[in-house]
């Protein structure tokens, strides 16, 4: 297979998939993976695609956000390592703020034995959460679609009666320079609301969020410890800044 036939493949498959594994491209193109990597490194620089760890995704706006559904869909297994390891963090007793993300929804069934109140933004978390027979506030607010979290000048309003334990978020980039950021920044301000308002706050950022900035800042790296399975070779200008916590999935 010729050099572009090659590339267009790779770039068909993202397409279709958004995210792609390393050994689903050497399967895909019958290439050796040292040419699947030097493939990724020239279409990242041509910014036609991200590379993360494992594989590559689709290089989207800065201001564009998928849905709830399709974040779901994406590095389940890495998320579900990450909740349960931020879910181990959570004492009885604890008051907690659940963001409205795909991360922060695996931590809910691992609450479920534990005596915690939950505040949320995340309206697809309610059904989960009262299965579980969780004590749940939601916050009120603009119901924003695509990903179903509630955010707004109200949903701020709402949340600053509250005060937390600990504060989970979900988040799209993580940047040494630009901090922590998300494409709306009526849902930057709800984020940064719950932080500020929280003893401790914990981002959940799996590793293909890393060096990725998005259209709007939440919050500066320092401002809250990142709990992730990124892997070492993209932590030393963040563990500079901050307290990482490594998991493994």
């Amino acid at each position: 297979m010729l050099t572009p036939e090659r590339h267009q493949m790779i770039l068909k498959l993202l397409q279709d998939r958004k995210t792609v594994k390393m050994k689903e491209l050497v399967e895909a193109t019958k290439a050796s993976e040292s040419t699947i990597r030097r493939d990724l490194s020239y279409l990242e620089e041509q910014k036609k695609l991200r590379r993360v760890h494992g594989g590559a995704s689709i290089k989207s706006a800065a201001s564009e956000e998928p849905s709830l559904q399709e974040k779901r869909t994406v590095q389940l297994a890495e998320k579900q390592a990450i909740a349960e390891y931020a879910a181990s963090l959570v004492r009885d007793g604890d008051s907690i703020f659940l963001d409205a993300g795909s991360t922060t929804y695996e931590m809910i069934p691992l609450l479920a034995q534990k005596n915690v109140l939950v505040v949320t933004n995340g309206l697809s978390h309610l059904e989960t959460l009262t299965s579980y027979d969780i004590e749940t506030y939601v916050v009120g607010g603009r119901i924003k679609r695509k990903t179903r979290a509630v955010i707004g000048a109200h949903a701020v309003e709402s949340l600053k009666h509250y005060r937390f334990d600990k504060c989970f978020l979900g988040i799209n980039g993580v940047h040494p320079k630009e901090g922590f950021t998300t494409p709306d920044p009526e849902e930057a301000v709800v984020k940064n609301t719950a932080l500020q308002l929280s003893g401790e706050t914990f981002i959940l950022a799996d590793a293909s969020k890393f060096h990725e900035i998005t259209f709007a800042k939440v919050a500066d790296i320092q401002d809250a410890v990142i709990i992730s399975d990124a892997p070492e070779d993209l932590l030393p200008s963040f563990k500079e800044l901050t307290e990482v916590k490594v998991v493994t999935s």
